[in-house]
């Protein structure tokens, strides 16, 4: 309870500073800066796949390859493989729902507070409207006029509150559940990439073949990623095979050690 006092008082001396700055003729961009409170949990769904895809094939690969490196019985390799799949999936899901679930308690109780406002400080929430909107190029007398019109319904005036002060989607605000579902399967869909061939190849024939479509898998993944970064197709795409190749080398090099110290 007392940390919820302190944001919510902490809300209200941002409120106060970006008004003083008004008045006393700030530019309306700092007013937009102090309002501009942005959710940042709001992210594509592809794009968080994507990455998804990326962590399970990356940390899976190195584990394949660092028990391959120790042991060359493929059931071995294989059981390593299919635990850590399972292991690193339960695990981002576990993670996901764990987010979300506390950014979405986090988004329902900035939205909270803000309904109390609107009830409590009807007035100061419609100068707050009116001075978003002049920071948008408005004019006084046209923002005033969009602000009582927004004010007039309860359930408007939440909702637009919510878009323009908080930077939040009401309707968007995420679920942990979906969130925990996509992290789980995004994961699986890349991890179980260097299994697959311990699954129905023998060891030195799985052995090769995992690292030939781990790679394949690395480069298609960096492509993809480059649309999001904006880098080069080809940069992208070779910067993933090298990341997860070192990863998979160093974690090889250190179980053919393990290995040969232990005598498997």
């Amino acid at each position: 309870m007392e940390g919820i006092k302190r944001a919510r008082k902490t809300a209200k001396e941002r409120h106060r500073v970006a008004f003083r700055r008004m008045r006393s003729g700030g530019s309306k961009l700092q007013f937009a800066s102090a309002e501009g409170h942005r959710a940042d949990g709001q992210r594509g769904t592809f794009r968080a796949a994507i990455f998804g895809v990326n962590d399970g094939l990356v940390s899976n690969l190195s584990l394949v390859m660092g028990v391959a490196g120790a042991s060359t019985d493929a059931r071995f390799v294989l059981l390593a493989g299919v635990a850590g799949l399972l292991a690193g999936a339960f695990s981002m899901a576990a993670g996901e729902y764990v987010s979300m679930g506390a950014q979405r308690e986090l988004f329902e109780n900035e939205i909270a507070t803000e309904r109390r406002e609107l009830v409590e400080d009807p007035q100061g929430e419609r100068k707050e409207l009116e001075l978003i909107y002049e920071s948008k190029g408005m004019t006084e007398a046209a923002a005033a006029k969009l602000a009582s019109h927004m004010m007039k319904d309860p359930v408007i005036a939440l909702d637009t509150h919510a878009r323009e002060e908080l930077g939040l989607d009401m309707d968007q605000l995420g679920s942990p559940w979906g969130a925990a579902i996509s992290s789980f399967v995004a994961f699986v869909v890349g991890a179980i990439i260097p299994v697959l061939p311990y699954v129905f190849l023998l060891s030195q024939a799985a052995f090769k073949t995992s690292l030939a479509l781990s790679a394949l898998a690395l480069l298609g993944v960096g492509a993809v990623i480059s649309s999001f970064t904006g880098r080069a197709l080809l940069f992208s795409a070779l910067r993933m095979l090298l990341i997860g190749s070192l990863a998979a080398g160093i974690t090889y090099l250190v179980g053919s050690l393990v290995g040969v110290s232990t005598g498997l």
